[in-house]
């Protein structure tokens, strides 16, 4: 079983064979099942499926995680800009986000 913090990959055996799942942990106490795939003739098999499937899926989300992550500074950049021609400071800006958050 390969393991991230967050998403590992478990290989078990069902009715049909072996049968591999790509799992996230949600909370403390919950796990999803992100991906499966089932119906592998040997264990070696499934196991070397959820090695690749994870190594997929976490490049995946490392990627949307970057854009994301461009993307808010890119909107937070433009926000001082625009705090900048009105005059207002970083810090009001800082304090209206989290008046908007609380």
């Amino acid at each position: 079983m390969s393991q991230s913090k967050k998403y590992a990959s478990r290989v078990f055996q069902a009715d049909s064979g072996w049968k591999t799942e790509i799992t996230r942990r949600m909370t403390a106490t919950k796990t999803v099942v992100s991906k499966s795939h089932d119906g592998f003739a040997t264990e070696a098999e499934a196991t070397a499926w959820g090695e690749e499937a994870l190594k997929g899926f976490l490049g995946k989300q490392a990627e949307r995680n970057k854009r994301k992550t461009e993307k808010h500074l890119k909107a937070k950049s433009i926000a001082a800009a625009i705090a900048a021609e009105s005059g207002e400071s970083d810090e009001d800006i800082q304090e209206d986000d989290d008046e908007e958050l609380g």
